[in-house]
């Protein structure tokens, strides 16, 4: 009969949840992880790297790192050598969460979770597949229930994403063309990311923020820095 009461449940598997229910284990609670989609979250699994888009833009040396994506360089298969080797990292990463989570004995339970009374947690199918090995739908019982579940794209009224002229992070990540310009809404780590990705892949990009520095929660000193080093680059400001 498949286990259904632990000492931790966590919902989310991202670098919060992941990493919370590897120290849980390793104190010795009985631990699981509500997942729903993908073990380890968006960004172990979802990533850019300005190595993997050197490679793929073909500007600079093929790195090790960019290597292991196996990314063609050359402009001309860029998004569907992009698509290809994003495909491969995120197979190669849920590997790599799937043995984590059997050496340090953490059970994984697949589908969306709702906390329905204290201590008990619902578990509702996930459209997405399972992997092996892993719990499915139905009620566990948890002495502690802690929140990971990450965040969501933001939504500015007027421009909802349209997934063609819009995107979020998701459609950013795999898109269908490569964009000859990019407006980017929002200089935090993840607007930043992908500004300096796809001025590396040869787009012409500008960024816009509201407050006063680019990287808002950064020290002032080291987000004016970044600034002059991606102004050198060519994104616009």
């Amino acid at each position: 009969m498949a286990e259904t009461s632990f000492d931790i449940i966590i919902i989310g598997s991202g670098p919060g949840g992941y990493v919370t229910a590897i120290r849980a284990a390793q104190l010795g609670f009985k631990t699981a992880i509500v997942e729903s989609k993908y073990l380890g979250g968006i960004c172990l699994n979802w990533a850019a790297s300005d190595q993997g888009a050197a490679a793929l833009g073909g500007d600079l040396p093929l790195h090790a790192a960019a290597k292991e994506f196996g990314c063609p360089r050359g402009r001309s298969t860029t998004t569907r050598a992009h698509r290809q080797a994003l495909a491969r990292h995120i197979e190669a990463a849920q590997r790599r969460r799937r043995l984590s989570n059997e050496k340090n004995k953490i059970s994984v339970i697949w589908g969306e979770a709702f906390i329905d009374a204290p201590g008990e947690v619902t578990v509702k199918p996930s459209k997405s597949v399972a992997p092996k090995g892993v719990l499915g739908a139905g009620t566990y019982q948890g002495k502690h229930i802690i929140i990971a579940t990450g965040a969501r794209p933001s939504v500015l009224p007027g421009i909802e994403p349209d997934k063609k002229l819009v995107w979020t992070y998701f459609e950013a990540m795999v898109p269908d063309r490569m964009p000859k310009s990019l407006l980017i809404v929002g200089s935090g780590a993840i607007g930043i990311e992908f500004a300096s990705f796809y001025r590396t892949l040869g787009a012409d990009v500008t960024v816009v923020e509201v407050l006063p520095q680019i990287l808002p929660i950064e020290d002032a000193e080291i987000a004016g820095l970044a600034r002059k080093s991606f102004e050198k680059q060519g994104i616009k400001i």
